[in-house]
């Protein structure tokens, strides 16, 4: 009869590594108990927990009504270009260079002849104030503090004279939509430059306004027509509410006196007929240098410069306009090759990260554009909100600067980069 495996009644003892116990002592303990200092504001221990510009976005969702919040959040019918937006930056790969001195990075850069301390400004955004009563004073406040220039937008709530007044040592840019009314279009071109606003921003992607699902279902068209459900939701975020009733009323960037009737206003906003020759007559009426945004293939990036524009900003407008329209870093290099040094390029729409940015320079922009990411910060807190989305993402830059073994944003070249996709395109059979 066989005999299964053998089991030992007792097995080995494993040795057992003896502690050296004493009490505490003091000086031990106080490395480890150092307390941060509590900030005194509640806006301050708000952001204070706020480490990536997404963390600013969950306190912005919390803070303000759904009605603002979407309207910047949202995108045009099922948000499929915004996202696409975003996983071009979360696809691409970064490859490093090792064993460099990056004690030091620096971050500053020359754009359209001057200083900027990041290599990235502030996008125009409209109807600002419904994110933060402070609305456009508190960003370009806190974008002159940074060192960075800040764009005004046609439909702005705030007007040219103010944003001058509340920083005039800012780099300011104004951002215009070619009204069907060239009179009122000639006159914030001229009301920009007294003003002293050294670039125009002319965006082109707007001929109608982009089925933004989110703001039908919200009433937040223009004029506003609220519905009960927005107006429940907004009654409860006390602070919103006590900031918009005890502030001045609206008024926007195009109406400078803040006497025109809304409906009226806006019935003369986007001019549908606009063509590449108009782009000649804004350049009779300005002087400076004129950035033509929403470019979205290189055929278009000729044609403008062609026009006279003195550079392209590569935007699908957030993915607001045309849902599925072309990923700007997908664009980004054929763009740069075609225009080249005859002018400045930029991109815009996506960034949520200084890595996202970084990206972008490698591939072949001068400059970036961020305009969720601060809107997330004013509607988190106000102008400290927006000085914390611009610290973060200038952090996140720097980092990934020295992670690549570069320490200057000239430094930055294409094969830094990898860009990879999850989506490739189908090709026509029989075509290349």
């Amino acid at each position: 009869m066989g005999h299964g495996p053998h089991h030992p009644h007792h097995t080995e003892s494993i040795p057992m590594t003896r502690l050296e116990r004493r009490l505490p002592r003091p000086k031990d303990l106080a490395p480890l108990l150092k307390l941060k200092t509590r900030p005194r504001s509640a806006v301050e221990r708000r952001l204070a927990g706020a480490h990536t510009i997404w963390d600013l976005r969950r306190i912005a969702r919390r803070r303000t009504p759904a009605g603002p919040f979407d309207y910047t959040d949202g995108a045009a019918d099922g948000e499929v270009g915004v996202r696409r937006a975003r996983e071009a930056f979360e696809d691409l790969e970064f490859r490093p260079g090792v064993l460099r001195n990056v004690e030091t990075a620096e971050t500053s850069t020359t754009v359209l002849g001057g200083h900027s301390a990041l290599p990235f400004g502030l996008a125009p955004t409209g109807f600002t104030r419904m994110m933060h009563s402070a609305g456009e004073r508190a960003v370009v406040a806190a974008a002159g503090r940074a060192g960075i220039p800040y764009a005004l937008s046609t439909v702005g709530t705030t007007s040219i004279e103010q944003v001058a007044e509340t920083a005039p040592s800012a780099r300011k840019w104004f951002q215009l939509y070619l009204w069907r009314d060239r009179d009122l279009s000639r006159e914030l071109v001229a009301n920009a430059k007294a003003a002293g606003y050294e670039a125009l921003i002319v965006t082109v992607d707007v001929p109608v306004n982009g089925n933004r699902l989110r703001d039908l279902r919200n009433g937040m068209t223009i004029p506003p027509q609220l519905t009960l459900r927005t107006f429940l939701d907004a009654s409860y975020r006390w602070e919103w509410w006590l900031n918009f009733l005890t502030t001045e009323p609206y008024t926007f960037a195009f109406d400078k006196d803040g006497h025109g009737a809304l409906t009226e206003l806006v019935s003369k906003l986007y001019d549908p007929t606009v063509t590449f020759d108009d782009l000649e007559w804004i350049r009779e009426q300005w002087d400076g240098p004129i950035l033509v945004k929403g470019i979205q293939t290189v055929h278009d990036a000729e044609a403008v410069m062609a026009h006279g524009a003195d550079g392209v900003i590569v935007s699908n407008h957030g993915g607001r306009q045309l849902d599925r329209a072309p990923v700007p870093l997908h664009l980004l290099p054929d763009i740069a090759a075609a225009v080249g040094d005859r002018g400045t390029v930029m991109l815009d729409t996506g960034i949520m990260n200084g890595g996202d940015i970084v990206a972008a320079l490698a591939l072949g922009a001068d400059f970036a554009l961020v305009g969720r990411a601060y809107l997330y910060g004013l509607m988190a807190g106000g102008e400290a909100g927006v000085a914390r989305a611009i610290s973060i993402l200038a952090a996140e830059a720097e980092r990934t600067m020295k992670l690549l073994g570069v320490t200057s944003v000239a430094e930055l070249r294409p094969d830094h980069v990898r860009l990879m996709t999850r989506r490739t395109p189908v090709v026509p059979e029989g075509k290349d």
